[in-house]
Order: structure tokens, then C-alpha cells, then sequence
């Protein structure tokens, strides 16, 4: 199984993976697995009940179900039971869907999952699944964070975006100060995941007071240091090279429009260790010239290594 997939069992996987048009995109690339050929012939799994390969499939990631389709006839059938999907579903996954929307099986309404985010806790958080593991996303909007003056209308203005998943986004229109930050429990997320968090923003054209500029970033529990690194919203010239002793993260563009760079990371024990709110800090800690220009998003929650 450490093959990679050739054409025919990338066809295999895309068939087994239902006829909607929205599971059909979900194949065995775009969940970021691999997989060997389809076995040809006989195959010993051929002799098992369903519901015992089912079973066994159960044990393993959304993944690894998609890549044994591609292994046998029987593996094929089985990966379309509803008993696999929702093992991969979050437990309180039928709060998460209107009354009104109808689903045609579990992997239909998982897949859904994964790609259309959900708007939980009164549209404080869009909520969603990292489609390989089932692993919970969470982007905590900009107006659950506290923002220096923004609340007043000479700094701040919101704003509603048609790309944006909340109702609206804070813009920064003129301040010396910058300083934002929040925190969410632990509980929403997946047990047992290394996280990391990254804020989620746009510059626009019309700017000043940024570029450049290192902006301090930090996440930690609730009770315990907070390590520090650095993010600029704006990296225009290469000054950025001047700062040897300063921890850069990049920033990247995303493929919804958006810019994100990650903040931190953290490991979720459920509060195992005593502490089960994460907190977040982005502060301006050099500048004191008027900026403007920077819409927030929110601050993203993903496992580690998750696109």
C-alpha cells in the first residue's frame, strides 16, 4: 500500500466515493492519501461478511477508508456503510446541521462536513473537519477576540465581506495602537491533537503603518508562559532579514482569498494537565505610528500539518 495511485484507481475511488456532485471532488488525492493498485482477481477479503470488513475498515482514518476501496470489490462495498462514517463524525454532529437539510448517507454528510463549514454558537465560530482524519477546525471570529479601540469608530469600522464567514469583519482605519488577543476552551477541538493557530487577515491596497512592521504573536493556556515568535501583515521589502534575533513566521495567501500566519501551536489533552483554555496575544510592540489597512478574519484552529 505504498504505492502511489495510478489513473484507474483514482477512477475506482471516485466512484466508490458516491454519485453527488460534492463527494465526487472528495477522492483519494484531495484527503491527501495514497494507495496501491487495485488487486486483481479473487481477493481473500472477498470471502468476509461486509459488515466484518466494514468493522475492521471502522478502525481505520477517513483516509485509509478511501485508499482500501481502491483494494477490492468487497472493500468497495463496505466503505459505503453508514456505521463507518459515523464513527468518523463528531459526536454531536446532528446539532451541527439544520433540521432541514437532508443527507443521502453518512459520508455524504461527513464529506459535507469537510467542506462546508458550519456557523456554531450564535455565529461566534465556524466549525468544520479536516477531511483526511475527521479531526475538528475551529475559526474563532474577530468579535469574540478583544481589540484595542475597537469599539471606537475612529480606529475600527466592521464591515461585511461576501468572502467572509461571519456577519462582519473589523477593518483598521487609523491607530498607534494594535493590540488584540482572546481565548476559547479546549473543548470544541479534538482530544489528543497538536494544534496550530494562525490569524486570518487581508491588507488592502490602501495601507500605511505596516509594512514591515513585526507584530509580537503568541498562544498558550490560560495559567502558563506564553511563548512569543513574530508575524508581519505586510512584507513589502526584505527589511524583514533584519531581524536575526526575532522568530518570523511567514505569512502565506490562502485559497479562499484570505492571508493567514500561524501564531502558535499546542498540544489538546482535554485538560488532562489542568488547563483547558488556550489563549491567543497579537500586539504591536515597536511601533508607535498610525496604521491602518488590515481586515481580520478570525483565529483558525487546525491540526498541525493540516492544510
Amino acid at each position: 500500500m505504498g504505492q502511489k495511485l495510478g489513473v484507474d484507481s483514482r477512477q475506482k475511488i471516485r466512484q466508490v466515493l458516491g454519485s453527488s456532485s460534492k463527494v465526487q471532488k472528495h477522492d483519494v488525492e484531495s484527503i491527501g492519501g495514497g494507495g496501491g493498485e487495485i488487486v486483481p482477481g479473487h481477493s481473500p477479503f472477498d470471502d468476509l461478511p461486509e459488515d466484518c470488513i466494514s468493522n475492521i475498515i471502522s478502525f481505520t482514518s477517513p483516509r485509509d477508508v478511501c485508499v482500501s476501496a481502491s483494494v477490492s470489490k468487497s472493500f468497495a462495498h463496505a466503505v459505503q456503510c453508514d456505521s463507518i462514517w459515523e464513527k468518523f463524525l463528531p459526536s454531536e454532529y446532528e446539532s451541527l446541521i439544520p433540521p432541514w437539510r437532508v443527507f443521502s448517507s453518512k459520508k455524504d454528510l461527513y464529506f459535507t462536513l469537510c467542506y462546508d463549514p458550519v456557523l456554531v454558537e450564535d455565529g461566534k465560530k465556524s466549525f468544520w473537519l479536516e477531511t483526511a482524519s475527521g479531526k475538528k477546525c475551529v475559526l474563532l471570529a474577530a468579535k469574540e477576540l478583544w481589540i484595542t479601540g475597537g469599539n471606537n469608530p475612529e480606529y475600527w469600522q466592521w464591515i461585511e465581506l461576501c468572502e467572509s464567514s461571519f456577519e462582519k469583519v473589523p477593518e483598521l482605519l487609523n491607530n498607534r495602537s494594535f493590540q488584540m488577543g482572546g481565548s476559547m476552551s479546549t473543548q470544541i477541538l479534538s482530544l489528543g491533537t497538536h494544534y496550530s493557530v494562525y490569524i486570518v487577515y487581508k491588507i488592502k491596497d490602501e495601507r500605511h503603518g505596516l509594512r514591515d512592521l513585526p507584530i509580537q504573536v503568541g498562544v498558550g493556556f490560560k495559567g502558563q508562559e506564553m511563548p512569543k515568535q513574530f508575524i508581519c501583515f505586510d512584507e513589502s521589502t526584505d527589511k524583514t532579514k533584519e531581524w536575526p534575533k526575532k522568530k518570523l513566521m511567514k505569512s502565506k495567501k490562502r485559497g479562499d482569498g484570505w492571508m493567514e500566519a500561524e501564531i502558535g501551536d499546542f498540544f489538546n489533552d482535554g485538560g488532562l494537565m489542568g488547563f483547558d483554555e488556550v489563549q491567543v496575544s497579537i500586539v504591536d510592540v515597536t511601533s508607535p505610528n498610525l496604521k491602518c489597512g488590515v481586515m481580520i478574519e478570525g483565529i483558525e484552529f487546525r491540526p498541525k500539518d493540516c492544510q
